[in-house]
């Protein structure tokens, strides 16, 4: 599966269950890691649960591989590794704390102006 399917599914399947603020970011030309960051807020860690167990499940009916999760214990930030997309789903608090766009977008402006 390519990674715009990949982040299709993951997207779709935020969407399902009501994720809020979701943001897509080709990071391609900044890491060779993983091509995109999907980021997705839920109001709750409840929510932030079911909406990465949901993208989880999603992404393995799509015959994704899904490498690791982290994060599910506490439930304020869930990372979902499928390779070449990964998944960040955050409680808004610690979205805001840690705020991944800016990080990316800071790495991006400093790779520019190299």
């Amino acid at each position: 599966m390519d990674t715009e399917a990949l982040t299709r599914v993951a997207v779709a399947a935020l969407e399902d269950i009501k994720g809020k603020e979701i943001t897509v970011l080709d990071v391609r030309p900044l890491t060779s890691l993983f091509d995109t960051l999907v980021i997705a807020s839920g109001d709750s860690t409840r929510q932030v649960k079911a909406l990465a167990d949901h993208v989880e499940e999603k992404l393995k009916e799509a015959g994704a591989a899904i490498i690791g999760t982290e994060g599910e214990r506490a439930a304020e930030w869930i990372l979902v590794d499928a390779g070449d997309v990964v998944i960040h789903v955050m409680h808004p608090a610690a979205r805001s704390h840690y705020n991944l766009e800016e990080l990316w977008g800071a790495v991006a402006r400093e790779r520019a102006a190299a």
